[in-house]
């Protein structure tokens, strides 16, 4: 089945290695793909402080795609979960998500702070902060989720 989903651009910048924390002071920018993408599809989005950003964990090869459960970060002192209750980059579809502040808009470029994608990384999509969609109730996590974030940002 063809989902017909392709990049709308590719990151440039930041880090060229996937690590695991300190993404907070990372920048890089959103290259849009021209010439299907002109300048008209950011505009706009200066106005808001901060965007969620849909990408492609592209590096991670098949043999390493998680189904199940595992130990986040294989670390045997957090339980074992199923894949869709963490946030690694081994998950069935590759997709990642990240909500980073927007540092500037430059044409078809978005200049981002946080965004935890190394250069070259897909991006299969922008959208803003809009504080109406965010949780209406009070968010919570396990412990070791908490543990895990602590070193991230």
């Amino acid at each position: 089945m063809d989902l017909g989903i392709s990049p709308i651009g590719h990151v440039i910048g930041g880090r060229s290695e996937t690590i695991d924390d300190d993404w907070g002071d990372s920048e890089a920018f959103i290259q849009l793909e021209e010439p299907t993408f002109k300048h008209e599809a950011l505009m706009g989005l200066e106005g808001f402080s901060h965007a969620e950003v849909i990408f492609l964990f592209h590096k991670v090869p098949d043999e390493k795609i998680e189904t199940g459960a595992r130990h986040p970060r294989g670390r045997a002192d957090w339980p074992r979960i199923g894949i869709f209750a963490q946030r690694g980059k081994n998950r069935p579809n590759r997709l990642g998500l990240t909500t980073c502040e927007i540092l500037r808009v430059e044409g078809t470029r978005l200049y981002l702070r946080g965004l935890d994608a190394i250069d070259g990384t897909p991006v299969l999509d922008i959208k803003p902060v809009m504080k109406g969609f965010q949780p209406r109730t009070e968010v919570t996590e396990p412990d070791w989720a908490k543990e895990i974030m602590s070193a991230y940002w």
